[in-house]
C-alpha cells in the first residue's frame, strides 16, 4: 500500500495545489469542483486498475487508446480547423491529455512496438493539430530511450520535435483563463502562487520518474509525458495540466499511474529500484 500511496501523492500534489489556486484566484466554482471530482475518479483508477498482464489485453487497450486520439477528427468539435476534444455532454475533453498518458505506459511495456505506438499517437497529434501532445510524445520517447537505450526511439523523438513545431504554428488558439498560460500570468501578477504551482508539478515529476513502484522505462516515459505537456503550456497557449482547470489530464494520468504500478516490467533488471 505504501507504493500506491506514493502513486496517489504523485497525482494529488499538483491537483490539490491547482484546486487551491482556482479557489483563491476566483475561478468559477464548477472549475474546482470538476477537478476535485476528476481527482476522486483518478485515485480510484490508481487503486483499482487491474493488471494487463496478457499481451492480447495490452494490445487491445493500446489500439482503443490510439483510436481515442483520432476520434476528435471524426466527431469534432472543430475550432478554427482544430479538433482536439471529445464531446461528452456539457464537457469537451482533451483527447491527448486523456489518452496519451496511459498509452505511453503501455508503449513503455511493449518493447517491440513502443516506437510504432508513439508514432501513431504523434500522427493523431499532427492531424489535430496539437503541439502539446506532440511534445509529450517527444519527451516520453526521450525518457524511454534514457531508460532502455533503444536507438529506435531517437528518430521518434526527432520526428516528434519537428511535428510539434509545425503543429505549434498551425494550432494555437486564444488562451482561456484558469486553463492556459497559468504559470506565465501568475509569474507576473502573483509570483509566489506561480512558485507554489511549479513546486507541486516538480514534486509530481520526480515522484513519477523515481518513486512510484513501476519499472524504470514506465516511470521515465510517464514523467517525460508530464514534462512535455507542461513545457507546451509555457511556450504557447496550451493547458497547464493538473494545476489548471481540466478533468482530462487528471483522469488520464490517474489511469496511467494505475497501469504503471500493475503488471510486469519489460525485463527483470528494470524494477522499481533501478
Amino acid at each position: 500500500m505504501e507504493g500506491r500511496g506514493t502513486a496517489v501523492l504523485a497525482l494529488a500534489t499538483p491537483v490539490l495545489a491547482g484546486i487551491a489556486y482556482l479557489t483563491m484566484l476566483g475561478a468559477p466554482n464548477d472549475y474546482w469542483i470538476t477537478n476535485a471530482a476528476a481527482l476522486v475518479l483518478a485515485v480510484a483508477a490508481i487503486l483499482l486498475t487491474p493488471s494487463l498482464s496478457g499481451g492480447r489485453a495490452r494490445h487491445t487497450v493500446t489500439l482503443l487508446l490510439i483510436a481515442l486520439l483520432f476520434l476528435p477528427l471524426v466527431t469534432g468539435p472543430y475550432v478554427n480547423g482544430i479538433a482536439r476534444w471529445l464531446p461528452l455532454g456539457p464537457f469537451a475533453v482533451h483527447s491527448g491529455a486523456l489518452a496519451l498518458p496511459p498509452l505511453v505506459v503501455l508503449a513503455a511495456r511493449d518493447e517491440d512496438f513502443a516506437p510504432s505506438i508513439l508514432l501513431a499517437a504523434l500522427l493523431a497529434a499532427s492531424l489535430q493539430p496539437d503541439a502539446a501532445t506532440g511534445l509529450a510524445v517527444m519527451l516520453a520517447a526521450v525518457g524511454l530511450y534514457n531508460a532502455t537505450g533503444d536507438w529506435r526511439l531517437v528518430p521518434v523523438a526527432g520526428i516528434a520535435l519537428l511535428a510539434s513545431m509545425v503543429a505549434g504554428l498551425r494550432g494555437e488558439l486564444p488562451a482561456q483563463p484558469f486553463v492556459e498560460r497559468i504559470l506565465i500570468h501568475l509569474a507576473i501578477d502573483t509570483p509566489l502562487a506561480a512558485f507554489g504551482l511549479v513546486i507541486a508539478l516538480l514534486v509530481s515529476f520526480f515522484l513519477l520518474a523515481y518513486a512510484i513502484p513501476a519499472p524504470k522505462p514506465v516511470r521515465h516515459a510517464l514523467a517525460g509525458a508530464l514534462f512535455g505537456f507542461s513545457l507546451a503550456a509555457l511556450v504557447s497557449n496550451y493547458p497547464t495540466i493538473l494545476v489548471g482547470y481540466g478533468a482530462a489530464p487528471i483522469l488520464g494520468f490517474g489511469l496511467a499511474i494505475g497501469l504503471a504500478i500493475t503488471g510486469r516490467p519489460r525485463r527483470a533488471t528494470n524494477g522499481p529500484t533501478s
